[in-house]
């Protein structure tokens, strides 16, 4: 038996605010010779970002290690392409040590990527991406929705950045990038990367949305939660509106940062256009919205064991997963 086929990599998936982190932890704290956590979050890899992306508390991160979390400034880009050289490097690194890699995170595009590889698509035309800088994340929806709508179902309005890039792959090619991506087809028959054991984490969307509501909520109004749960979202004792603020006035929100769920609407607010509550309700809706999205991505990935995560705890949660791997 290889080494890598002696750490098999753990792939959680699952709905934001549907406990990921946890289960990933008490995941790594079970596997033989230990596991360590690699992030997979378009925006837990930015520093001083907090309050509003969800990052494991430090209680989490001094229990295991977590890898691909705060290791770049907001003010830089990073793709896909970033996160899926320096997965696979970490990947390859752990198994040599005799460690289970274990990999989770609500960006379900750099999962794709890391199980099915990247497509071959053309650089940047940024003559072209000048055309779009002004025009809204609503607008560029609705133009990718005429071309391609089979990725316009999959892709946010809010993810600016993938917007932008599946209008780019069209203009410059002709071809829809739902057409190019022919690694993201639902054939049953194709094999993942890296011989991953693949988890996912079940929730009714009546008892989620409730959850995502309550996050939301403490992340903007953590006092009026219970105590450990502002602590959870509100690591640092800040705010989300307090945090962006911060961060925005200084200068450190670039363009790609600043797109987050939750940052935009705020910064919407501190430009005049929304109140601070109707920040709030807007990104409680996208937040639901987003997770709607999420269920959709959820059902491409092949050979998931499901757990049911409402009736279990991470705990019991973990052992379970340990039987899915032979």
């Amino acid at each position: 038996m290889s080494v890598s086929d002696s750490c098999r990599p753990y792939v959680i998936l699952g709905p934001t605010a549907g406990g990921k982190s946890d289960l990933a932890v008490a995941l790594a704290e079970l596997v033989p010779g230990g596991g360590e956590i690699i992030g997979a979050d378009s925006m837990q890899v930015y520093r001083h970002m907090d309050a509003g992306t969800a990052k494991p508390p430090k209680a989490l991160c001094d229990r295991v290690p977590h890898h691909m979390v705060n290791i770049v400034e907001p003010t830089e880009r990073f793709t896909v392409a970033d996160w899926l050289e320096q997965a696979e490097a970490l990947i390859a690194s752990l198994q040599a040590q005799g460690k289970t890699p274990i990999i989770v995170g609500g960006t379900n595009l750099y999962l794709k990527a890391l199980l099915e590889g990247m497509f071959d698509g053309p650089g940047q035309d940024e003559a072209f991406r000048a055309t779009l800088k002004d025009i809204e994340g609503g607008e560029l929806h609705t133009r990718l929705s005429e071309i391609d709508p089979e990725a316009a179902q999959r892709i946010s309005v809010n993810d600016r950045k993938r917007l932008v890039r599946a209008l780019e792959v069209h203009h410059q090619t002709g071809e829809t990038i739902s057409s190019r991506q022919q690694q993201w087809t639902d054939d049953p028959d194709r094999t993942y990367r890296h011989n991953p054991v693949m988890l996912g984490m079940h929730w009714p969307v009546e008892e989620i949305n409730p959850r995502i509501n309550l996050r939301v909520k403490a992340m903007f109004f953590p006092d009026q939660v219970p105590p450990e749960l502002a602590a959870a979202a509100c690591p640092n004792g800040e705010s989300l509106p307090a945090e962006t603020q911060r961060l925005f006035e200084a200068g450190l929100l670039g363009e790609q940062a600043r797109e987050a769920l939750g940052y935009k609407q705020v910064i919407e607010h501190l430009d005049g256009g929304l109140t601070l509550d109707e920040a709030f309700e807007r990104t409680k809706v996208l937040t639901r919205r987003f997770a709607k999205q999420q269920r959709t991505w959820l059902r491409r990935f092949q050979n998931v064991s499901w757990l049911p995560a409402q009736a279990m705890d991470p705990a019991e949660m973990a052992h379970r997963a340990l039987s899915f791997a032979p």
